[in-house]
């Protein structure tokens, strides 16, 4: 998040005494005279810089705590200075000292850098200084000074920045060309890209706003954000607020949106600005309207399957010739691998025609027949050639993808058809998916979900991204998605539609405000035989419920966009309910009420909510709960409610899964009476500060993971308790510095994970660790734990690099 970490008179002065000490330094300290030249130049390029962010923070008052994590970093620094120089000839201190220097350096030089370029930070605090007074009237909009309409008190820079485009996309570079012509001309706003869904216009579009040409035109002022069937103008506008890094308005009308839209685009001219508005469906003229500002070199850029003739002859993007065709159909095939089988070039002409140049067809053809027996490409070209027309419009292209689903085997094709349940242009977690197919279709472990998803991703059929990577364990997937083409995500509800409403397997319901369909209203289409219900409501909707009788539900998923959200009672009469699903797709947390339902779900055993606000949960029992998940969700008043028992509550509970909960502070004594838990993941936790003392309770525990709860201090020294965990994760726990010495009473211990730990001095029972296989650690740290090896220890370090990417700002909660 782009946060403004610099500024304020303190961090000038610490500056300036780190940068002191070590020119004094660099002279007494001869052993260490080229590490600390070093780190002074790092300094000095910086200075300039800092002193002018630290003018602009004085006119905007930011808070100190933004400050303090590079203040804490130079004070460090500057005590490692001064103990350098009395250094001598104890060759362990001076590796010690070494290696820390090079550590201060390197992260003074990413802080700036990577995480907060300093020209991207002055340019933001400029024109924060121009913003103040339109964020004072946003505050009077919400009706009072508090802070109660902000999410998370800041926005998160970069949530609209453009994803990166495939990394093949042979035939884009003409028309790349030809867009940048439209785009650099003057006097058009309003360019239309155009074309049949899956023709490749989304990927011109992430190709464009990856140009050199374009980037420097336009800079960081690029907002890529998608629009999609039911357009949603109050959230575009809080992305793009979240996308510069301020605080995310709570907006009454569309009206108050599109004008402080307008009041924050202003200050930035005259810089070039670029709206890319993704996936517009038809019937959005009025929309694009809304979109339009009197201002100089700004531009709006749309993607559409329909062409929007009052805003002038758009850029028609035409199918891929035979040459660009054949290199993304080899690619898609694995043909280039001089392993695979290379048909009868003839069967590949025969292909190219039927697909038309359509890449999707393309893309998930070819990924149906790699590395099948020639046989198979015998088969399907029959198939796939008998109608020369089939891919004139998108029906005939949905034919065509019908067929490639041939190459599945069924319980893959079933888990092909439950991503629709699902919004469009959402990522689908993976975690979701694993808990959704583990009781649909009753599998032995959840490596056999994983393995499917895998199947479905090598066919080109869905697309995995992983968000953050830790040093945790492979059967970790809290930060890995999975990404759908709108059009495969159409052939999934068009096949589940061919049953009469009564027999289907799964039931997709989207709807507009409170306008069910009619078929729920009418009686004699209940019961319903459904395995899998989905529901999608908008933030219109009122939670009056029509009644349902579905009794053979094993998966319910609720996608919600509300502030508050009033579960169904027909819940209750689902007997056979295994998993329950509830995600919150708005900008602020959905209050949920009628939580008593979940009491009744008597076969209930895995419940996933995200984004919401849990009430009390005082009279709620689920006795054959085993999996909760709960990610990025207010959960005050029930770890805070001491009167709870959970150990009532959920008697059978196995896995307890808290991600992004930023209100958790503490984790409550009371979980720790749930003996029966053999996994407990803490991740993201930033507030999280103490363990309790009764974590030692939980004897079975076999897999503690607490990553990137960077202001957990310590573990406590009941750990050496848990003689049954195999596996302990406290990555990124940027503040804890060593480890109790109680550690090395887990027997059971196979993994440990320490990337970036500071923990420079592992305590010596590390050494009773005698079934610990692996250390995960950074390079920083690799050194001391080398020690231990020559010490006779069994287990070997694993080096973890540094990850570095900015998928996860693409998440519209953070």
């Amino acid at each position: 998040m782009a946060v403004a970490f610099v500024g304020g008179a303190l961090l000038g002065a610490v500056f300036g005494e780190l940068l002191r000490a070590v020119s004094e330094a660099k002279d007494k300290a001869v052993m260490f005279k080229d590490l600390l030249e070093q780190l002074e130049s790092t300094l000095q390029n910086s200075t300039p810089m800092i002193k002018e962010i630290e003018k602009l923070n004085q006119v905007l008052d930011l808070p100190k705590h933004e400050t303090d994590t590079l203040i804490e970093m130079m004070r460090r620094g500057e005590h490692l200075v001064h103990k350098c120089s009395r250094v001598k000839w104890n060759c362990f201190k001076r590796y010690d000292y070494a290696k820390k220097i090079i550590k201060l350096d390197r992260s003074i030089d990413t802080f700036f850098r990577t995480y907060i370029p300093l020209q991207q930070t002055r340019d933001n605090r400029v024109i924060m200084v121009d913003l103040k007074e339109v964020h004072m009237m946003v505050k009077r909009l919400s009706g009072n000074d508090r802070t109660s309409w902000m999410f998370n008190q800041v926005g998160v820079a970069g949530a609209c920045s453009a994803p990166d485009p495939p990394p093949v996309t042979p035939g884009l570079d003409v028309p790349l060309k030809e867009l940048k012509l439209e785009l650099f001309k003057d006097g058009r706003q309003v360019i239309v890209v155009s074309a049949p869904g899956g023709y490749g216009k989304t990927t011109l579009v992430k190709k464009l706003c990856k140009d050199d040409q374009v980037l420097g035109k336009f800079k960081d002022n690029i907002f890529f954000v998608t629009v999609s069937q039911t357009p949603n103008v109050k959230g575009i506008v809080q992305k793009v607020f979240q996308h510069k890094g301020y605080a995310v308005p709570e907006f009454q009308t569309d009206e108050d949106a599109i004008n402080d839209l307008e009041r924050l685009l202003k200050p930035i001219r005259p810089e070039a600005i670029l709206l890319v508005l993704d996936d517009v469906w038809s019937g959005s003229e009025s929309l694009l309207q809304k979109f339009k500002f009197q201002l100089p070199y700004y531009k709006i850029l749309v993607t559409s399957r329909s062409v929007f003739p009052q805003f002038g002859s758009g850029y028609d993007l035409k199918p891929l010739n035979d040459e660009a065709a054949r290199t993304l159909f080899r690619y898609s095939a694995n043909l280039q691998d001089g392993n695979s089988y290379i048909p009868d070039e003839n069967l590949v002409n025969k292909i190219l025609r039927a697909c038309k140049g359509c890449p999707l067809a393309l893309t998930v053809v070819g990924g149906s027949l790699c590395g099948k027996h020639p046989a198979i490409w015998q088969k399907r070209v029959k198939e796939w050639t008998q109608d020369v027309s089939v891919f004139h419009s998108n029906k005939e292209i949905l034919s065509c993808l019908e067929r490639s689903l041939d190459a599945l085997n069924n319980e893959v094709k079933e888990c092909y058809m439950d991503l629709c349940s699902f919004p469009e242009d959402q990522r689908i977690p993976i975690t979701a998916l694993v808990d959704m197919w583990m009781e649909l279709y009753e599998l032995v472990d959840e490596l056999f979900a994983i393995a499917n998803l895998h199947e479905l991703s090598n066919l080109n059929l869905a697309n995995c991204v992983a968000t953050r990577k830790y040093a945790s364990d492979d059967s970790c997937y809290n930060d890995h998605f999975v990404m759908q083409h709108d059009l495969l995500r159409e052939l999934a509800i068009y096949q589940s539609t061919l049953e009469p409403i009564k027999q289907r397997k799964r039931l997709i319901i989207d709807t507009s405000g409170n306008n069910f369909p009619e078929w729920w209203m009418d009686q004699k289409q209940h019961p319903l035989n459904a395995s899998l219900l989905s529901i999608s409501t908008d933030e219109n909707f009122s939670s009056n419920w029509y009644d349902m009788e579905a009794p053979e539900v094993k998966v319910v998923a609720l996608n919600i966009r509300a502030k508050k959200y009033t579960l169904p009672n027909f819940l209750e009469k689902m007997d056979k309910l295994k998993v329950m699903i509830v995600t919150n797709y708005g900008f602020f947390p959905a209050e949920l009420s009628n939580i008593r339902v979940f009491g009744a779900l008597s076969n209930l055993k895995r419940i996933r909510l995200e984004h919401v606000s849990l009430p009390s949960m005082t009279t709620v029992r689920m006795k054959h709960l085993q999996k909760v998940s709960l990610v990025m969700c207010n959960v005050g008043q029930v770890v805070g409610n001491s009167t709870f028992h959970f150990s009532d509550a959920f008697p059978n509970l196995l896995e307890i899964d808290i991600d992004y909960c930023n209100d958790l502070m503490e984790l409550p004594d009371g979980l720790c009476d749930i003996v029966s838990i053999k996994k407990l993941r803490i991740t993201n936790c930033h507030k999280l500060s103490i363990l309790p003392e009764g974590i030692g309770k939980l004897v079975n525990l076999q897999m503690l993971t607490l990553a990137s709860c960077t202001d957990l201090s310590a573990l406590p020294d009941t750990i050496g308790n848990l003689s049954n965990l195999n596996f302990l994760d406290i990555s990124e726990c940027l503040n804890i510095q060593e480890l109790p010495e109680q550690i090395g009473e887990l027997c059971s211990l196979k993994t440990l994970c320490l990337k970036g730990c500071s923990i420079f001095e592992p305590p010596s029972s590390i050494l009773n660790l005698e079934n610990l296989e692996v250390v995960k650690c950074d390079e920083e740290t690799a050194y001391q734990w080398e020690y231990f090896q020559l010490g006779q220890a069994k287990f070997r370090i694993e080096v973890i690099q540094e990850d570095i990417n900015l998928y996860w700002l693409h998440n519209p909660h953070l």
